[in-house]
């Protein structure tokens, strides 16, 4: 309805700004039906969140606490973040530009299949990876 009420703002605008979810949710569905050979509907625990969390932050746990494990779920949230507004800044600044906010749709399809496939294959970079500090 936004596009439809304001001829002024791009169709690819909502598309952009709504990119992580929209990205996360076509690139699962493709990697369980083509990769995996699976029923996209059954539930797993490969997607970009579950990877950031179990692999990026393994070394910030000691325990398994109840305390130790909600740390780590938080630490996860600024990478998500991150990548989110690779896709909601310029979508807030191009929101008339149809061919800018499409050239960063790509970006962000990209990005995101860059990190992913970085994660799964172990070659994360040193600098995305939490340790925990010496005390």
């Amino acid at each position: 309805m936004l596009v439809m009420r304001n001829r002024d703002v791009s169709a690819w605008y909502p598309v952009l700004l709504f990119m992580y979810p929209i990205f996360e949710s076509c690139f699962s569905i493709y990697r369980k039906k083509f990769i995996r050979d699976m029923s996209p509907g059954i539930p797993d625990g490969v997607h970009l969140h579950m990877l950031v969390y179990k692999c990026l932050m393994r070394w910030e746990v000691g325990a398994r606490t109840a305390r130790e494990l909600t740390r780590r779920n938080s630490l996860t949230s600024p990478y998500l973040w991150l990548l989110c507004l690779i896709a909601v800044v310029p979508a807030t600044l191009f929101w008339r530009h149809t061919l800018h906010l499409f050239c960063f749709v790509v970006v962000f399809a990209a990005t995101y299949v860059w990190l992913y496939m970085s994660i799964v294959r172990f070659k994360s970079p040193r600098w995305m990876v939490v340790r925990k500090g010496k005390r």
